[in-house]
């Protein structure tokens, strides 16, 4: 029962998904409203489990990849609330559910919900750390989907296939900096991660530290090189992240809990 929160989410994210993709087949979409209300009931399903979760082994619940992944996956939906309607990027949700919908049904189904490690001597650093690098993976997660949108519309340019889709989707331009301001903010939360980890007492995985070091080193050179066009931005942004939760994924084995 202490999944049903969880459980709940994830139907609000396929139901959101699906009622966009009826729509679209329609051709008479109008989901912002109906995207919007079912990310954030999905938003605050996962802020009962998250909270719930916590409560109950007295930490922040990031000790084992079940609680990380759930983590990550709240911290996509928390940001897309933020800045989905801000950039007006209504079909967002349409990209966004899926990947939310993936990620919830592997936690739920993969036997990753292992027993929680012993944490190290209560620390607000640990968590403050824990919790500010997965929001860092939930931006560049966002940045990613922009980068998947930014993809399909200049293939649909490309080819001169215009679908319904293209005709719902923001300008590219507005695509290309969407995916450059989230790539910025991933970096920023990643920097505030990485400078808390130097306040921490306790020990962390070296593994950890020095994958968030290589990760914070990769965006920034990124985001500094001039020369790379938006096309090789986006690639580069789909690409990290599906390496980062290949990464996190190797990590949770090797920090054991700690992350």
């Amino acid at each position: 029962m202490d999944r049903l929160p969880l459980i709940l989410s994830t139907l609000c994210f396929l139901l959101g998904f699906a009622a966009t993709l009826a729509a679209l087949k329609s051709g008479h979409y109008h989901p912002r409203r109906f995207n919007l209300g079912m990310m954030a009931t999905g938003l605050l399903l996962q802020t009962v489990f998250l909270v719930g979760r916590g409560q109950a082994i007295g930490h922040c619940p990031l000790t084992n990849l079940f609680e990380a992944l759930v983590f990550l996956s709240w911290s996509i939906a928390l940001l897309y609330i933020l800045i989905g309607p801000a950039y007006r990027l209504s079909l967002l949700g349409m990209f966004t559910e899926p990947l939310l919908f993936l990620i919830q049904t592997v936690a739920l189904l993969a036997p990753i919900d292992a027993l929680h490690p012993v944490f190290p001597p209560h620390s607000p650093w640990l968590e403050f750390h824990a919790a500010v690098s997965m929001m860092a993976y939930g931006a560049f997660a966002m940045a990613g989907v922009a980068g998947v949108m930014y993809l399909a519309q200049e293939r649909q340019l490309k080819t001169r296939r215009l679908g319904t889709i293209f005709f719902q989707m923001p300008p590219i331009t507005a695509l290309a900096t969407a995916n450059m301001r989230l790539l910025w903010s991933g970096l920023l939360l990643l920097s505030v991660g990485q400078a808390s980890a130097a306040a921490i007492r306790v020990k962390v995985a070296p593994g950890v530290l020095i994958w968030g070091g290589a990760m914070w080193f990769s965006y920034l050179l990124l985001l500094l090189a001039r020369r790379l066009g938006p096309r090789r931005v986006a690639i580069f942004s789909v690409v990290a992240f599906v390496l980062s939760v290949a990464a996190l994924c190797l990590l949770n084995h090797f920090s054991k809990g700690t992350m």
